[in-house]
């Protein structure tokens, strides 16, 4: 018999985007074997809606937001699937989008995840995520990103990790490895189980399925703007992963980021993110020896040395060149 799938959708406020995601999974070829919504606690109609359009799917209120990992994490832990696919609410998948994830998961056993092509909704001609590259700087960077979709983005292979906008896991490891990082609330959460499950000795597979994605449209309503909490988010996952001697390529990034910021006029936000990472600081600080200890795969292959500027760097131009 073929797996359970299960898909799990985090949802905050997105009311707006909920019947295009909902009808695009009513219109995949391999029809997912349950649906759970986890609401973290919206004040827009999203439940009501759910509940009068589709009874179908399970709801599990959550009451207030309790932040993406930790709805991603409730989801996972309500599925009865061997594999669970995670799908923001302002997604819209391809109609053979469930058959080829599960697919290329099937068919290399060594892999915990699997990534797809992610689109701008608006514009799909733009790429917004080809799979997860994490550099020794503290930066991921997001493949084909800002870039217009080319050939190139439509070759399978491997990457380090996997975009939970549009992802399909093997529900046992992620659950073995305790789910996603509930500290970081939202952002780099993905990142963070993906450098988990890499150095357990999994991998994660590219398959070049569109997902057509809104772009930060399920988080125009968080009280804090994401460079906030990409800036926290990042030094936690440097404080609880990285050795002391990729120190100096982390100094470079943040006083770029800083500069950036600084001519952005968003400083204030990204110093207040580096000031929120100091609270959690102590509690992922304790764990650097565990996550190296019980590593089978050494943090070095995990992530390469590879060119901190430049196309190399990630694949794509920064934004700030594109800016200009």
């Amino acid at each position: 018999m073929a797996p359970r799938i299960a898909v799990v959708i985090p949802n905050w406020n997105g009311r707006r985007w909920l019947p295009g995601c909902l009808r695009s999974l009513a219109a995949q070829t391999r029809k997912p074997d349950e649906t759970i919504i986890v609401d973290n606690g919206s004040t827009d109609g999203s439940v009501e809606y759910l509940r009068s359009h589709h009874p179908d799917v399970r709801v599990v209120a959550m009451g207030h937001n309790t932040g993406f990992a930790r709805a991603a994490n409730a989801g996972l832990e309500q599925a009865h699937a061997e594999a669970v696919a995670l799908v923001n609410t302002d997604v819209e998948l391809e109609p053979n989008w469930i058959e080829r994830m599960e697919r290329a998961l099937e068919a290399d056993p060594s892999a915990a995840s699997a990534a797809c092509k992610m689109l701008d909704l608006q514009d799909p001609t733009l790429v917004y995520d080809a799979g997860d590259v994490l550099r020794r700087d503290g930066a991921c960077e997001q493949r084909g990103r800002f870039e217009h979709d080319d050939p190139c983005w439509d070759e399978p292979g491997e990457v380090f990790g996997a975009c939970a906008g549009a992802a399909l896991y093997r529900r046992d490891p992620v659950i073995a490895l305790g789910g996603f990082d509930e500290r970081y609330f939202t952002y780099l959460e993905d990142v963070d189980l993906a450098l988990r499950l890499r150095l357990a000795g999994w991998r994660c597979r590219y398959e070049p399925v569109v997902a057509r994605h809104a772009g930060e449209g399920s988080s125009v309503h968080l009280s804090r703007p994401q460079g906030y909490w990409v800036e926290r988010n990042t030094l936690l996952l440097v404080a609880k992963a990285f050795p002391l001697r990729w120190a100096p390529w982390v100094a470079y990034r943040q006083l770029g980021w800083a500069w950036h910021a600084l001519r952005e006029r968003r400083l204030g936000a990204h110093l207040r993110g580096a000031a929120a990472a100091l609270r959690p600081m102590r509690s992922v600080l304790r764990e650097r020896r565990a996550l190296r200890r019980d590593a089978r795969v050494a943090l070095d292959e995990v992530v390469p040395a590879r060119p901190i500027r430049g196309h190399e760097a990630g694949g794509h131009r920064s934004r700030h060149a594109v800016a200009r």
